[in-house]
């Protein structure tokens, strides 16, 4: 996993990927996720195109530090499945991503080695097809200041290169931008001191 970064790794769009193994068939899908309700989502929807199919499997990693994690044999043995497909989410670095692999039995057992080998090459296939992209880690600033230093504020923010994302501008204005997390500290240096206007990290929006 990438470490001491503020960038992070993961893929753009939906992407699909198929292996077959001795009549078995194994189709893969990932998809660009953040939460585990999302996924919910997407696993209904496969299971009911893949009705008659035997597994389910899957493994995710979400959070822009790649902390969090989870594997699901769904009957397989255990880490004859979510164990490959989380090894090629890591392999190539990946995170806010969910791959399932859908198992069609084809009538001759593989061995825990070979459903091992099966789902990561599924799992391969899947993401060698997917768009991967690189985004920025942001830290997100909320700043108060009287309309008469508007055009302060916006020269500051258009120096720093940050990203407005909300804004409400009368008598008392607000702005939130949105900066890449190696410049916060320059941000918080910029604005601070300056008179009629405070500058405070946030979480979120208000």
């Amino acid at each position: 996993m990438q470490q001491n970064s503020d960038t992070y790794r993961t893929i753009n769009y939906s992407s699909e990927g198929f292996y077959k193994d001795r009549g078995s068939k194994f189709y893969g899908y990932a998809y660009p996720v953040k939460s585990e309700d999302e996924l919910k989502i997407k696993l209904e929807k496969l299971k009911k195109e893949h009705h008659t199919a035997r597994h389910y499997c899957y493994a995710y990693r979400f959070k822009e530090n790649y902390s969090v994690y989870r594997v699901n044999d769904d009957g397989e043995p255990t880490n004859a499945a979510g164990k490959p497909i989380l090894g090629q989410i890591d392999a190539k670095h990946l995170t806010n991503i969910a791959l399932v692999v859908v198992r069609y039995f084809g009538g001759t057992k593989l061995g825990v080695g070979g459903m091992m080998s099966a789902y990561k090459e599924a799992a391969l296939d899947t993401l060698n097809k997917a768009e991967i992209i690189e985004c920025t880690i942001n830290d997100i600033f909320k700043v108060n200041f009287g309309y008469p230093e508007m055009n302060t504020v916006m020269r500051l923010i258009k120096d720093l290169s940050a990203d407005i994302i909300k804004q409400k501008l009368e008598e008392n204005c607000t702005i939130y931008f949105a900066i890449r997390q190696k410049n916060a500290k320059k941000a918080i240096d910029k604005f601070s001191g300056l008179k009629n206007i405070t500058i405070n990290q946030v979480d979120e929006l208000d």
